[in-house]
């Protein structure tokens, strides 16, 4: 079936980002296939993570369809366009729905987004992955991309007001290698080594982005381990 509406509203965040002229810093967008089933798997430090998540899959030609939690699609905005654009609605009461809803996807060839930590990381770190990413490349068959987004706190995250004024600021984006998800290993010890690919990707942004804090007050967005006044991981992780 065509694709009426995500091509265009992709075109509208483009137009939307030109104007706010952020400075995009991607690599391993080539580590995207072409075509065939992928699990895209991203840390989450803000609302618009997804947005850019899906960007760095525009030089493979692929739409990414992400797993959203339910409410979002009830809004009287987001919610038609989330659903034109193929998202999948998260019930975290039913998860069973959706998964479902996933695994078909996946057989049929689509690239399905997860963030495994299920919620945005106040602390700007990463908090624990579920396992759902890894069942679902083993049950589908289909390899899972690593992913780590950087910068994209600054605009949007949660406890701090939007910023979407024309401030120049960088997002980085590293993609990593596909992991292959063996049936015959746990889901476990897959998702940790995938989550272990994510902080690698994740540490090498955080040394690849070109700015710093502007002073005392412009801390927030760097994580306390780092130097930085966001709230501290819980348990001390990194």
């Amino acid at each position: 079936m065509a694709e009426l509406v995500y091509p265009p509203v992709i075109g509208a965040a483009r137009t939307i980002f030109k104007s706010m002229d952020l400075k995009f810093d991607i690599v391993g967008a080539d580590n995207i296939p072409r075509r065939g089933g992928a699990v895209l798997v991203s840390n989450h430090i803000g609302y618009l993570d997804f947005v850019f998540a899906g960007l760095a899959a525009r030089p493979a030609k692929r739409l990414v369809r992400f797993m959203a939690k339910e409410s979002v699609f009830r809004h009287k905005v987001s919610g038609p366009l989330m659903r034109a654009m193929k998202h999948i609605p998260v019930d975290r009461s039913q998860g069973v729905h959706a998964y479902r809803h996933a695994l078909t996807a996946l057989r049929s060839g689509e690239v399905i987004g997860v963030f495994p930590e299920a919620t945005i990381s106040e602390s700007f770190t990463l908090k624990n992955f579920k396992s759902g990413a890894a069942r679902l490349a083993q049950e589908a068959g289909v390899p899972l991309l690593p992913m780590a987004l950087w910068g994209t706190q600054r605009l949007w995250t949660k406890g701090h007001k939007r910023d979407l004024g024309r401030h120049h600021f960088p997002i980085t984006i590293r993609v990593g290698e596909p992991l292959e998800a063996d049936p015959a290993e746990q889901a476990e010890k897959i998702t940790d080594r995938l989550r272990a690919r994510v902080q690698d990707l994740l540490e090498a942004a955080q040394r690849a982005y070109p700015v710093r804090p502007k002073g005392p007050d412009d801390t927030w967005w760097i994580p306390a381990h780092l130097g930085g006044s966001a709230p501290a991981a819980p348990g001390g992780a990194a």
